[in-house]
């Protein structure tokens, strides 16, 4: 009988989805591991993903200062362009806020505590305004915003002017619609195996929020302060209308879209897929493994 090892086998390549009731199982053994974090690596990995979506807002922005296109062309191919945002925090790793609003599952089966989870989303949310903004610097002081003849810059302003103009309510209801949106994308990526797969998952549902106009704190942490910068440097072109682009303005935006972004992610998805899939329906009902 010969000593000699065996041969080592060839990997089995799987490309079949991971099941709902897995993803389901997934979402919560990455929500605890996320709210275990230490604090400097949580705010750290929030700083990157802050950059993150600021870039896929820069992208936007330059698709949006092109006058030629139309209505649905320029909210569609923008929409398109801000994916770069949440695949660079999915796949190169980093914490989002509103995706992070998923630990509310492992929350509900107790695996996390509440203290954990709002110290984990409090966080992320101020590592997340402390990326957004130094990438509002770093831009600034690029002179990015003169491009197309200035109308990159004034893309930002009419966006940014357009973010604050609507009431609290709406501004409420178009968080929650966003998140609903975003921890979509964020759950059909778990399903995915390779990197192709999550890059794909989230491309439809990031570009229609996006596309439908609703509001995302993360994003809203690059167009706002930027805007704003650039009304308080007398960057912004003669005759626009900056008046209402102010720090309260900012406020006024941001504070009920975050709001709505957590009950959206974390009630309207995280709450809802707990209760389908949560074990005491049984794997094996649920199409589990």
């Amino acid at each position: 009988m010969s000593d000699r090892a065996p041969a080592p086998q060839p990997p089995i390549f799987n490309l079949q989805a991971y099941s709902p009731a897995e993803i389901k199982e997934a979402v919560e053994k990455v929500g605890v591991k996320k709210a275990d974090l230490p604090v400097a690596a949580s705010l750290m990995l929030a700083v990157v993903a802050g950059g993150g979506v600021g870039f896929g807002a820069l992208y936007y922005t330059i698709v949006a200062s092109d006058p030629g296109l139309g209505f649905a062309a320029t909210r569609v191919l923008g929409g398109l362009a801000f994916t770069l945002g949440l695949v660079l925090v999915l796949v190169g790793g980093a914490e989002l806020f509103t995706g992070n609003n998923l630990i509310v599952m492992a929350w509900a089966s107790g695996r996390v505590s509440t203290a954990t989870m709002l110290r984990n989303w409090t966080v992320v949310y101020l590592g997340n305004l402390a990326g957004a903004l130094g990438l509002v610097v770093l831009v600034f002081l690029s002179h990015h915003l003169d491009m197309n003849d200035g109308r990159v810059g004034l893309s930002v302003l009419n966006t940014a002017a357009g973010k604050i103009r609507p009431d609290v309510m709406t501004l409420f209801v178009k968080g929650i619609l966003c998140n609903v949106l975003v921890c979509a994308a964020v759950w059909l990526a778990y399903g995915g195996r390779t990197v192709t797969d999550k890059i794909v998952a989230v491309v439809l549902p990031v570009s229609a929020f996006i596309a439908a106009g609703f509001e995302h704190c993360v994003a809203n942490m690059y167009f706002l302060p930027l805007a704003w910068l650039l009304i308080q440097t007398g960057h912004a072109p003669e005759g626009f209308d900056g008046s209402a682009i102010t720090v309260a303005g900012i406020l006024h935006n941001l504070v009920p879209v975050t709001i709505g972004n957590i009950v959206g992610g974390a009630g309207m998805v995280g709450i809802v897929y707990w209760a389908i899939y949560r074990a005491a329906f049984g794997k094996e009902r649920l199409g589990g493994k």
